[in-house]
């Protein structure tokens, strides 16, 4: 395939993968496998993941964002984690890593978009999450309350009051405590359950001028 017939046939496309330039072209996968590596040696395709690819911007028609990129990367997934805490303002920090969880094996990918991390997360647990509109586009993204037990959960250890501290939690008016209680009631885990009442008993005292989280 001609390289301005494949950006009519994909140029609108945020992403596309090899499946669908063997549809619309007709050809064989070996010889455009070796097309497209010729194109990403060449800067005009981008490999994202093996066998997921974007047009460099000067090509593409369709914007791609980090962050959908984050949902496609990897599906089923969703963001959550610290990246997901960083954007509710629930810690000071800024995320560089784009993390989310996924009930597949957990793995890590890096592209000129960013560094994207998914943490395995049973079939079970893999709710609390919905589709919010950012920078124009439509993301798979954990609720706040969901974001916090994701992390909790797949850090190991106990969540003491001094280790709550130490990630000097902050805009917790974003967080719905009985949602909080009632998710970690459902995740039925003893160490979310108290490390709920724990984060709830350091925000109540915040709210009072005792202590900082």
């Amino acid at each position: 395939m001609k390289f301005d017939r494949f950006i009519k046939e994909v140029g609108a496309l945020p992403l596309f993968d090899l499946t669908l330039v063997v549809q619309v072209s007709g050809e064989s996968k070996g010889h455009l496998l070796v097309q497209l590596h010729r194109w990403v040696r060449a800067g005009k395709v981008i490999s994202l993941r093996r066998g997921l690819y974007t047009l460099a911007e000067a090509y593409r028609r369709a914007s791609l964002s980090p962050l959908t990129l984050a949902n496609a990367l990897y599906r089923p997934s969703y963001i959550s984690g610290v990246w997901a805490m960083s954007f509710y303002g629930l810690i000071p920090e800024k995320a560089a890593v784009l993390t989310s969880v996924t009930p597949r094996v957990t793995r890590s990918f890096r592209n000129p978009f960013g560094t994207f991390c998914y943490s395995s997360l049973k079939q079970a647990f893999f709710w609390g999450f919905g589709s919010r509109e950012i920078q124009g586009s439509a993301v798979w993204m954990a609720e706040p309350e969901k974001a916090l037990l994701d992390f909790w959960h797949l850090s190991a250890g106990e969540w003491t009051a001094d280790r709550l501290r130490e990630m000097r939690f902050q805009g917790l008016d974003g967080v719905d405590m009985d949602r909080l209680n009632a998710y970690a009631g459902r995740w039925g885990a003893p160490r979310l359950v108290r490390a709920v009442s724990r984060f709830r008993d350091l925000a109540e005292a915040e709210q009072d001028g005792v202590v900082a989280l």
